[in-house]
């Protein structure tokens, strides 16, 4: 029975465009869909997803610190439409966090735009306030699984951020492959000369061993 009861749960039981939890989002699509069983969801109010985006299971999805606040009157996370964020992962704003269309993620993404700092040496860290930077994901990007989108990023258009990587701030331009950690521009596309280094066997993305083109993002 307990099994009958969560299948069903897993396959009816999804915040679905027209709900009445869709209806407590800023702007929730039509085909917009967030999977059964979620893990964390607060501050709808300034939330925004796009028509046609699919939000995996054990999803996390919050605007503030905790339920019941006040934001202000824009929204603090912008999703766009044709996007799909695989499960378990974590989108988790305080200030901005904006994500293009058509962006794909694989699972266990965590993306942030607040970060604790460790200023004071003699108060614990966790008892610093935080700082809060932007952040911005071109559409059209990619972004596998398990990587870190810290604050302060700006993802230009059809980016690719490699499995594992921790995206440190900066701005990586269209079309950027990012890989690492920290993570890097490891190639990246001239319209003039195609990609930089070339593509193995003149489509194949998995090349490795060549050395990263000159241009990086800037420390920050």
């Amino acid at each position: 029975m307990v099994r009958t009861a969560w299948s069903w749960a897993r396959r009816k039981a999804d915040i679905r465009y027209g709900s009445r939890a869709a209806a407590r989002f800023a702007a929730y699509g039509e085909g917009t869909s967030i999977a059964f069983p979620p893990a964390t969801i607060f501050g709808e109010a300034w939330i925004e997803i796009g028509a046609h985006t699919l939000l995996g299971g054990d999803i996390t999805l919050t605007a503030g610190f905790v339920p019941g606040l006040d934001l202000g009157p824009e929204p603090l996370i912008r999703i766009g439409g044709g996007c799909a964020i695989g499960r378990g992962s974590h989108v988790v704003a305080h200030k901005s966090i904006v994500v293009g269309d058509h962006v794909f993620m694989g699972p266990y993404v965590y993306i942030t735009d607040q970060n604790h700092v460790y200023t004071d040496p003699e108060t614990p860290v966790g008892g610093q306030w935080p700082t809060d930077d932007p952040v911005r994901v071109g559409s059209g990007t990619w972004i596998g699984a398990n990587a870190v989108i810290l604050p302060g990023v700006t993802l230009g258009r059809n980016c690719v951020v490699a499995a594992s990587s921790v995206v440190r701030p900066g701005e990586y331009p269209d079309h950027s492959v990012i890989a690492g950690v920290p993570g890097r521009v490891v190639r990246r596309y001239d319209p003039e000369a195609g990609w930089l280094p070339p593509l193995r066997g003149g489509g194949s993305p998995h090349t490795t061993s060549a050395s990263p083109p000159e241009s990086t993002p800037p420390e920050v």
